[in-house]
């Protein structure tokens, strides 16, 4: 199963991918789409920056900036090679002053590893954009989020295969009074993860996020531990949905859960991809479906054992990690 595609929708409006060579009376409504800037299809050359150029300087040309309500960056903004600076986007603030969503990173697998997509710092972009509700970043590498605040983000999403343990760090404790979403896909250490308990800390204490009511942390080779931090952490208490999804969590992570804090107020538990017996899908689902909490155990794994010549203890993984 893929779970990196280019996104389809986004901030409950339809993608639309700016062409340059479509006449402007033919464009939709500026604000009826999320307006995909991609550049895919330009080859390396000589001129291959004037072309992006041209084509950025197209997109404001031809588009009424001000009714634009969400942004979707692929190719080359967001690339292996670091793509382009955010200056072009942060020197139109004063024009984007409907903006309320952001994609950054928007690539699949044949353009580029969600690994190796590089973000670089969010921080002036949060800052140009104090009226922004949705903010979502596909890769990892180079991420560093220095956000001390804001004031309206809704809705946070990190898709990586590898997020860096600081970047991490530094959302968890950030100070997001607005958000109602947090969900981070923590990777592989291989592929620059590592993220602990111990990093989350201020973010499991309900830190920072008093209006937070759904938590994914996911993807994760550390998952049992999660699950453990989370049955005794705080923040459970407030929130109506938990993902525990994409990782290598087992019948210890979810034994932990059910001899934790009552799960019973919870609209929906999402474990997909895991590597629980069948008996412990049983016993979840018996426990929390009767007191209406959705429980998604989908996409079972299955441990081939890992191979001990490679100092592998078993054979588990996570769902996205190159």
């Amino acid at each position: 199963m893929s779970y990196v595609h280019h996104v389809e929708r986004f901030y409950g409006l339809p993608t639309y991918t700016f062409s340059p060579q479509v006449n402007p009376e033919n464009l939709p409504d500026p604000g009826s789409v999320a307006w995909r800037i991609q550049c895919a299809e330009i080859p390396y050359e000589a001129d291959y920056m004037g072309r992006v150029d041209a084509y950025w300087a197209r997109f404001t040309e031809s588009v009424e900036l001000e009714k634009v309500r969400a942004l979707v960056f692929g190719h080359p903004w967001y690339d292996a090679d670091g793509g382009l600076p955010d200056e072009p986007l942060i020197g139109l603030r004063s024009r984007l002053t409907g903006l309320e969503a952001l994609f950054l990173g928007d690539l699949e697998s044949e353009e580029s590893m969600i690994s190796t997509i590089y973000l670089g710092n969010v921080a002036p972009v949060l800052e140009a954009f104090p009226g922004l509700r949705e903010l979502v970043l596909r890769g990892g590498e180079g991420l560093d989020f220095p956000v001390t605040g804001h004031g309206e983000l809704r809705v946070l999403r990190v898709e990586s295969g590898g997020l860096p343990p600081e970047a991490a760090a530094q959302i968890a404790a950030s100070d997001l009074p607005s958000l109602e979403r947090l969900e981070l896909w923590l990777g592989d250490e291989s592929y620059g993860g590592g993220t602990t308990v111990e990093h989350l800390a201020p973010l499991l204490a309900g830190a920072g996020k008093p209006a937070l009511r759904h938590l994914g942390l996911q993807n994760s080779p550390v998952q049992d531990e999660l699950a453990a931090a989370l049955a005794s952490a705080p923040v459970i208490s407030r929130l109506t949905s938990l993902s525990l999804a994409l990782g290598t969590l087992t019948d210890a992570g979810v034994e932990a859960l059910l001899h934790g804090q009552p799960l019973s107020h919870l609209r929906e538990l999402d474990l997909s991809h895991h590597f629980l017996s069948d008996a412990m899908m049983l016993r979840i689902w018996t426990e929390l479906e009767p007191q209406g909490v959705r429980v998604n155990l989908t996409a079972r794994q299955e441990d081939d054992g890992g191979n001990p010549e490679w100092g592998q203890e078993h054979g588990r993984y996570i769902a996205v990690a190159e």
